[in-house]
């Protein structure tokens, strides 16, 4: 990375960050899921847009179709219109709101293809594509608005916590790589990745989790600390080569261009996608 690339996303940063903790600290779920639902279609475009390059229509009416997804998954849940459906078949509904939502990422795409398909020999891994995109980076990435509405006051440190996690991460690998690196990673699929910037990512990870207890998050122990930080980094560096695989794959270097300095939304949320689910299921799991 260039000195003038790392100034970049240093200055993309310092304006982004403060507008990013307002949202994060509301005291209502509703902008960051906003704010999510915004950056998940962005990727979904710019996934689309990697995988289906000679069919706009089609990346139209999928985003519209994962976007819908995405929004049924949030909130089709009791946590976020149950106190609007008090009836006993509107709670049936909303407690299935998960299985509702994957139903529809699955089959709208399906009837979509099966009614304008357009060239039928291509139908298949397009409708692939189209699936892929709303769970890749539609429902994972909904798994951060989940968290600030499912983990009451805390939510909004959890989120930040999961943000942190990866982006701190990405520092340290980026720093411990630049300067100790030598042995290549992972050469095939990211060429410039080293196991010393793997490791350096595993401690800015734990770091940051680490500060997050100490400051925000007490209630946390510090085998918590452990079992989110550790498989949290590395869940984010497996996301960071996946991404790294789909590019390489289809022939680009960026996913996009949006932010001056961090390539598309994808580029710079590839590794959350990876860690959010698992930072919300285990604090789910474990009773938050």
């Amino acid at each position: 990375m260039a000195l003038g690339n790392l100034a970049q996303r240093a200055l993309v940063a310092v304006v982004a960050a403060p507008l990013l903790v307002l949202i994060l600290y509301f005291d209502r779920p509703e902008p960051t899921w906003a704010l999510v639902f915004a950056a998940s279609l962005l990727a979904m475009n710019e996934l689309l847009a990697m995988t289906m390059k000679d069919h706009p229509r089609d990346r139209r009416i999928l985003l519209a179709l994962g976007g819908l997804a995405c929004a049924l998954l949030y909130w089709l849940h009791p946590a976020a219109l149950g106190r609007f459906w008090q009836s006993h078949q509107a709670a049936m509904v909303l407690s299935n709101g998960s299985m509702l939502a994957m139903m529809f990422a699955v089959v709208a795409p399906g009837l979509y293809y099966l009614f304008r398909f357009g060239d039928m020999t291509s139908a298949a891994p397009r409708w692939s594509y189209a699936i892929t995109s709303i769970f890749y980076c539609g429902f994972t990435a909904t798994t951060l608005a989940m968290s600030k509405r499912d983990f009451g006051v805390a939510g909004g440190d959890v989120v930040l916590m999961i943000l942190l996690l990866a982006w701190i991460g990405d520092t340290g690998a980026y720093f411990a790589g630049r300067f100790l690196g030598k042995r290549k990673l992972y050469p095939e699929v990211s060429p410039k990745k080293t196991w010393a910037g793997a490791v350096g990512g595993l401690a800015g990870s734990v770091a940051a989790v680490a500060a997050m207890k100490l400051l925000r998050l007490p209630s946390m122990s510090w085998l918590d600390v452990a079992l989110i930080g550790v498989p949290g980094a590395a869940l984010g560096q497996m996301g960071d080569l996946v991404e790294s695989l789909i590019k390489r794959s289809v022939g680009v270097k960026d996913s996009g261009a949006l932010l001056p300095g961090h390539g598309g939304m994808l580029d710079r949320i590839d590794a959350v996608l990876f860690i959010a689910p698992y930072v919300y299921l285990y604090l789910a799991m474990s009773g938050g």
